[in-house]
């Protein structure tokens, strides 16, 4: 394997053994061959838009597919081989709708003709086959580039995926992808071209942010300088990381009277600033620090542990019967709950022991976006 996507790799140069991250070798050639087929994909999709066909079910599909690619999002290979098949379907149903509107009735980018196999070990095959780098007949320079776009995209991805949660979207941007990723293998670019294509992945990335901060705003409201318990209270406990404001808000609907506290973690720290969020007298506080301190601070939570979008690390057995996925989130031997469904993530806490007592810790604040840093920004 060889994976450099993230700050993570070992001396700086790439993981070539097994990711910092605790990323297999299978599941990393699983992730190159999703990237690759969602590469035909694009081809397609791309060659759609020409004939004025956009299916924003693809586009989710294939922002959903470049996301679960990020380091610490998923580390189950029968995930990946079955994203990889469903996109290959989605792809071939759509070659038959663009040339019923007069478009492309052939590719050329192997990429979009090919065919996963039945076997999860050939899918790890192929995926050593087309991984990185991307181009392989390209000088230096522009394997760099385009591994950097390739990285780029995921983060377009992402948070395009958390703002469609919310109902906030761009076709353009859902362009972009489809536009950058098909360009992987046009000889004809050069180094100028692909400097171009990098500079849009930035400038596509700006854009994608304002949408996700106008769905958490118009959804939860604008955060505000918020003070965040860092102790415990007694009682039943869910911790939940990651990024989602919506499960969190989903969460906290089902656990309001059930004597379940909710503590955040990590990444989730800035929910506390939301006011939608931080009404609930049972948002308690923030447990732990960051996501690469889980191993140690979950082991030592007693309740239930629900992880979204992002940001798990390999869990220990001592404690992983406690941890829930959702999402894109996914590992091998932990339960995964369909989003917004958490019976079972509750009942969970429920079992479990809960913190005895409360205990103060300290506090910290969090909240300062953009409408309260610019409200005194002329002070």
């Amino acid at each position: 394997m060889f994976c450099n996507q993230c700050e993570q790799t070992v001396k700086g140069k790439g993981c070539t053994l097994v990711g910092v991250c605790g990323k297999k070798p299978d599941v990393a050639a699983l992730q190159d061959l999703l990237a690759y087929s969602m590469r035909g994909l694009s081809v397609v999709a791309l060659e759609a838009r020409a004939v004025s066909i956009i299916d924003s079910e693809i586009d989710h599909f294939v922002a959903k597919a470049h996301f679960s690619t990020l380091t610490n999002v998923n580390f189950d290979p029968e995930y990946f081989a079955d994203m990889v098949r469903k996109g290959v379907a989605y792809r071939e149903e759509l070659k038959g709708r663009v040339v019923q509107a007069g478009g492309a009735t052939k590719y050329d980018d192997p990429s979009a003709n090919y065919t996963p196999g039945d076997d999860i070990a050939v899918l790890v095959e192929d995926g050593e086959k087309y991984g990185m780098p991307i181009n392989r007949d390209a000088d230096a320079d522009i394997q760099s580039l385009q591994e950097i776009t390739l990285y780029g995209i995921r983060g377009v991805a992402a948070y395009a995926d958390h703002a469609a949660l919310l109902g906030r979207e761009d076709s353009a941007v859902y362009g972009y992808i489809h536009s950058a990723v098909a360009k992987m293998t046009d000889t004809s670019l050069g180094l100028d071209d692909w400097v171009g294509i990098t500079l849009e992945c930035g400038k596509t990335n700006l854009r994608v942010m304002e949408i996700l901060d106008e769905a958490n705003t118009t959804t939860y409201g604008h955060p505000d300088p918020s003070e965040v318990n860092l102790g415990q209270k007694a009682g039943k406990a869910i911790l939940i990381s990651g990024h989602d404001l919506k499960d969190l808000k989903e969460l906290l609907e089902q656990t309001e009277g059930t004597g379940v506290n909710i503590y955040t973690h990590g990444e989730m720290l800035p929910a506390h600033g939301y006011p939608e969020l931080k009404k609930y007298d049972h948002l308690v506080g923030n447990y732990g620090t960051a996501w690469q301190n889980q191993k140690k601070e979950f082991a030592a939570f007693p309740g239930a542990i629900l992880m979204t979008t992002n940001c798990l690390m390999p869990p220990d057995d001592s404690y992983k019967d406690k941890v829930f996925t959702t999402g894109n989130v996914g590992f091998p031997g932990l339960s995964y709950v369909t989003p917004g469904n958490f019976a079972s993530v509750i009942a969970k806490a429920q079992e479990l022991d809960g913190f005895a007592a409360d205990v103060e810790v300290d506090t910290i604040l969090t909240g300062f976006a953009r409408n309260a840093v610019l409200g005194v920004a002329d002070k």
